[in-house]
């Protein structure tokens, strides 16, 4: 296997996104054959379309799909990689079927990546390819549990090792002509499930049902976070005062009740990426 070079912070701070994405390049025509894991959010979307730039067929990008996965982000992850010519590769994951990813403790994406990692693997080893992740620079040292896995299971973050931030993803996909550029993050349907919650079938129906109403609503930004009985809605800032229409308001409370909430809150706050991380949620006591 050949280990990526990876470069420190003030390192990475010195190199252009040019610079970042020519190393990227080099390094996959020395891996030869890449298996990516796929989502179609932003920073897999631009990995997969580098790899298969640059090794065409032998760049394989597989997308796990399981209840946790909403229609919405299945759809458009394939539709993506339809409109970029991937070489798609789809697998059934079984992550629900784990007590352990159930039981939501705060640690549930190490059970889910485990989960997915070691189909990954196997596919690897029958394939002669180097499994490969679209952790970015600036996940490192966020609570990220699936970190483990990753390491347990040989796979390689080369945007992480290479520098690569958010930001500089977001504007080399927009020159790259990847839609991807400015799309909302859309991590799984299990992340909205507050820690202490078990994550049920029942719960995540109920989350992409909620969630597509939001859409309806003309919402972008926003998740449906769950504890027990209870519905945070969490909108992006610039679209939180449409939310605080009092008739928007009592729209999505009772399209929400209806899906089988109790009570339905709107987060004052608004939409802020991993609020639910922390392992002692008060709420969810």
């Amino acid at each position: 296997m050949i280990a990526l070079p990876e470069i420190t912070a003030a390192a990475a701070a010195k190199l252009t996104t040019a610079e970042k994405e020519r190393r990227l390049r080099s390094l996959m025509r020395k891996l030869q054959r890449v298996l990516v894991a796929y989502s179609g959010g932003v920073d897999s979307s631009y990995l997969a379309r580098i790899a298969t730039d640059e090794l065409g067929e032998d760049a394989i990008c597989a997308i796990g799909l399981s209840p946790s996965v909403s229609e919405f982000q299945r759809d458009n992850a394939i539709r993506i990689a339809k409109a970029n010519g991937f070489n798609l590769r789809t697998l059934d994951t079984f992550e629900l079927a784990d007590a352990d990813y159930r039981a939501n403790k705060g640690d549930r994406c190490y059970f889910c990546k485990t989960e997915l990692y070691s189909k990954l693997e196997t596919i690897a080893k029958d394939t002669n390819c180097a499994v490969l992740d679209g952790t970015n620079a600036d996940d490192i040292g966020d609570h990220r549990p699936g970190r483990v896995a990753a390491a347990e299971h040989n796979v390689q973050s080369p945007l992480a090792d290479l520098g690569f931030t958010k930001s500089d993803i977001r504007e080399l996909s927009k020159a790259a002509g990847l839609e991807t550029w400015d799309q909302p993050a859309s991590p799984c349907l299990s992340s909205r499930v507050a820690v202490g919650v078990p994550v049920t079938l029942e719960r995540l129906s109920r989350i992409e049902r909620a969630e597509i109403v939001l859409r309806s609503l003309g919402f972008r930004e926003f998740r449906v976070r769950v504890h027990d009985q209870l519905a945070r809605v969490e909108i992006s800032p610039d679209e939180l005062p449409m939310a605080l229409n009092a008739a928007t308001a009592a729209q999505i409370a009772c399209k929400l009740k209806e899906i089988g909430f109790k009570f339905v809150t709107l987060d004052l706050e608004g939409f802020r990426s991993g609020s639910l991380n922390v392992v002692n949620d008060t709420i969810a006591k």
